[in-house]
């Protein structure tokens, strides 16, 4: 494979991020090699100055984590707890909105989609508070588990960075941070005095005049699969993408009802069409249930993590999966319960999917 990625494939992937996958007209997408944890700090670091104050959203493990590097940057964080399983309470948000007439507030955070739990936030509900109060803080969404997967509009919604990884709805292996800066977001990273190198905007907008792209070296491989998967996704389509996620998130959930068990995720308006986190009775530590999938099966599921470590094992949903996929997944899944105790009708949770998915499924449009 060569080395060099040609800059004119390059310039119309990122038009096609933007306006496709975003859907911004005027967002400026930076494709940069990092995790999602570096696209956060992208984010943070080319916006805000030590000492600013933040309000960010506490309802899971990686909002937390989020939080802890807000922190660790010196901002100033008002953070807004939910219990495990519930969403961003925008009603204390709408408070402390109406409160801050002086404008202290000066960045919204928020995670769209909770992959601890299983909880998807209400983005445009965060956008109408802002706007009620005309409130010009910024809007920083982490959107590393919904985009591309979820309904998510970035320009329609008001989000001045939005950020995504690789590794998740865009179905390439981890290690490119992918981060889309409004105008806005563009402006407020002319006078944000936050130390930043690597991450920093302003080189890479210097190399996109430039014609160049990178003020490093760029993982080329990646931006070759990033094309590649972006064929795929569109050879779909991208609304049958969003509508295949639907239609998997419910027939995962359909099956955890037939087996009994309850989704962490405490309201239906809170629901993930990306990942499934499924409450285990008391008497089984589900992390036996995660080993006992890998080991006994090959079957990949996520560990409760933190507060629901031991509580919850996980079922993602995302990315390049198809329905026939997901069935094989949740039959495994019905075995490792027997394994472990848990008294399945074995086929209950299969048999409630699949009816769904064969009245749900469309045509391929490709093969009609």
């Amino acid at each position: 494979m060569t080395n060099i990625f040609p800059c004119k494939i390059f310039d119309s992937m990122v038009r096609i991020l933007g306006k496709e996958i975003f859907k911004t007209t005027t967002g400026t997408p930076f494709l940069i090699p990092t995790t999602g944890t570096g696209a956060w700090e992208s984010a943070l670091t080319n916006t805000l100055s030590p000492g600013d104050r933040i309000v960010s959203f506490l309802i899971g493990q990686f909002s937390l984590l989020w939080i802890d590097q807000q922190k660790r940057l010196g901002f100033n964080v008002d953070v807004v707890e939910s219990e495990w399983g519930q969403g961003a309470n925008l009603e204390i948000l709408a408070e402390k909105i109406a409160a801050d007439r002086a404008h202290t507030i000066k960045a919204v955070c928020i995670v769209h989609n909770e992959t601890a739990t299983g909880v998807t936030n209400n983005l445009a509900a965060v956008r109408r508070i802002l706007d009620e109060y005309r409130h010009p803080a910024l809007y920083l969404v982490d959107g590393v588990s919904s985009i591309c997967a979820l309904d998510f509009r970035m320009d329609e919604w008001g989000v001045d960075v939005a950020l995504t990884g690789s590794q998740k709805a865009l179905s390439l292996p981890t290690g490119m941070g992918i981060v889309c800066a409004s105008p806005k977001a563009l402006e407020a990273s002319k006078s944000a005095q936050s130390v930043r190198f690597f991450f920093d905007w302003n080189d890479y907008l210097k190399f996109y005049k430039l014609g160049t792209f990178w003020p490093y070296t760029p993982s080329v491989q990646l931006l070759h699969g990033m094309r590649a998967a972006l064929d795929v996704i569109f050879e779909e389509g991208l609304d049958h993408v969003i509508e295949r996620h639907s239609r998997l998130g419910k027939a995962t959930r359909l099956a955890v009802e037939a087996w009994g068990l309850k989704n962490c995720t405490q309201r239906e308006e809170w629901f993930s069409d990306t990942v499934t986190a499924v409450v285990v009775p008391p008497y089984i530590d589900s992390t036996e249930i995660v080993k006992r999938a890998w080991k006994r099966y090959n079957l990949s599921l996520g560990l409760g993590l933190n507060k629901v470590a031991g509580k919850v094992f996980r079922i993602g949903h995302l990315g390049h999966l198809n329905d026939l996929q997901l069935l094989g997944c949740l039959a495994g899944v019905e075995m490792v319960l027997k394994d472990v105790g848990y008294p399945v009708k074995m086929g209950s949770g299969v048999a409630a999917a699949s009816s769904y998915l064969q009245n749900t499924i469309p045509l391929i449009p490709l093969r009609i």
